[in-house]
């Protein structure tokens, strides 16, 4: 991440930009509001942390104009004032986070990973469940879900169907190997084993819903890569 640190107290400062550049960031520190103008490229900041008691334009001002004029940037303000009232100005003005002092390296780290989540999220297709055909298995982020012959064909067919809904037939007619017979109760033993498989890669939802009289549909989003 690209953070600027502003506070006018010296050895805080350069304690903290040394903190944060161990933990892999990009960071400049200054001593005001008025030394930010002269840093190049202030768009491409991801993140700032900015104390209120500064020297000359203040911190809530520099907030705010900050705001306005960069609102993706993240800001974190770090003051000594506990009062409520102080806190709700804060993030009036603009600010995402709101620390008060003495904050540890380790708060304030947790604050930037925890903005840094809201403001840079996962890519769709990384936060997608995929269906891996080859291997027979649902990945999602590093995590893999083992899947048989039969589950693997059906998640395919609700992938490939309009709406991604098939009726009970449909579905038996997918699962049949030409040598067994399966009825509407081991289809629902099936069904109820791959919901789970999918919904412990984490889900909000039911991934597979029954229609009554009908069928069942697939509501959670999968992909399958080329």
């Amino acid at each position: 991440m690209n953070i600027v640190v502003i506070e006018d107290h010296d050895a805080l400062r350069e304690v903290t930009v040394a903190a944060l550049s161990g933990k892999g960031h990009h960071v400049v520190g200054l001593e005001s509001a008025e030394a930010l103008p002269e840093q190049k490229d202030i768009s491409h900041i991801d993140i700032m942390l900015i104390d209120l008691n500064l020297p000359g334009e203040s911190g809530f001002s520099l907030t705010q104009r900050i705001r306005r004029i960069y609102p993706d940037i993240g800001i974190i303000i770090v003051s000594a004032n506990t009062e409520a009232e102080h806190k709700r100005q804060g993030y009036d003005h603009g600010a995402d986070i709101y620390l008060t002092k003495p904050a540890s390296l380790d708060e304030i780290h947790a604050a930037i990973q925890a903005l840094s989540r809201r403001l840079k999220p996962a890519p769709l297709n990384a936060q997608q469940i995929e269906l891996h055909l080859q291997s027979l298995s649902l990945r999602k982020q590093g995590r893999s879900v083992p899947l048989n012959q039969h589950e693997t064909a059906l998640l395919q067919a609700l992938l490939r169907a309009p709406d991604q809904r098939l009726e009970t037939w449909q579905l038996l007619e997918v699962i049949s190997d030409g040598q067994h017979d399966y009825s509407k109760a081991s289809l629902e033993v099936l069904i109820v084993r791959l919901r789970k498989k999918i919904a412990s890669l984490g889900t909000t939802q039911n991934p597979i819903r029954s229609i009554r009289n009908h069928g069942y549909q697939l509501c959670e989003p999968i992909t399958v890569p080329n």
